[in-house]
């Protein structure tokens, strides 16, 4: 099961392509989306020097049905935009392929997270390409079952939450490893082989899901 990171092009003949292109410092973030053959409706957080005048634009535009404000706060805005033109959701939808929420765009371009089947995620290449939409696969991993299904054992689990619990990763610590083993009724070796697996684990998938490497 592949899990792929796209960089897409998106349109600029589009409000949202157009405008990031333009505005190379907007981060526009689709905290979620709906979409169907023609319309598409976006909770979109936007950071900007003064986003008020952005909002102005976006208003404008012919592709927008509407637009709520439903925040600002300085440098941030929280909109419900519903527009007539979701060119750039379109291949995600017609291949149904799940994408990961949220997902930034900047400078015209947005960045993808994908988990999905070989062939769902074929079906999303031909369609981004029938809708001439520019795209870059950054890298694709394959996910085994037992990755998928469960990142740290029964075990692991239950050592790493009583840790939690106990303090063991509060600064200043709360309690020592000695503390956390007596809690479990285990060697303080046993315990402490087994939160250096659990910490591992979750150390390297943080690495490959979400940092550059």
């Amino acid at each position: 099961m592949p899990h792929a990171k796209l960089t897409i092009d998106l349109p600029e003949h589009i409000w949202i392509g157009d405008l990031s292109a333009t505005h190379p410092e907007l981060v526009f973030q689709v905290v979620t989306s709906i979409v169907g053959k023609d319309t598409g409706i976006g909770l979109i957080r936007l950071t900007a020097t003064d986003p008020l005048p952005i909002i102005t634009d976006i208003q404008a535009r012919d592709d927008i049905d509407s637009l709520e404000l439903l925040w600002k706060h300085d440098d941030e805005a929280l909109l419900q935009i519903q527009t007539s033109n979701p060119l750039p959701l379109l291949p995600i939808w017609r291949a149904g392929v799940p994408l990961k929420m949220p997902f930034d765009i900047q400078n015209g371009q947005a960045t993808w997270n994908v988990t999905t089947s070989n062939d769902r995620l074929s079906s999303l290449r031909t369609h981004l390409d029938d809708l001439g939409i520019g795209f870059t696969i950054e890298h694709i991993r394959d996910i085994d079952t037992s990755q998928a299904d469960r990142l740290l054992t029964d075990r692991q689990q239950e050592v790493l939450a009583t840790a939690a619990e106990e303090g063991y990763y509060q600064v200043p610590r709360e309690s020592t490893l000695g503390d956390v083993a007596d809690t479990l009724g285990i060697a303080n070796a046993t315990c402490s082989d087994v939160l250096h697996r659990a910490e591992g684990h979750i150390i390297h998938w943080f690495i490959n899901e979400h940092m550059e490497v």
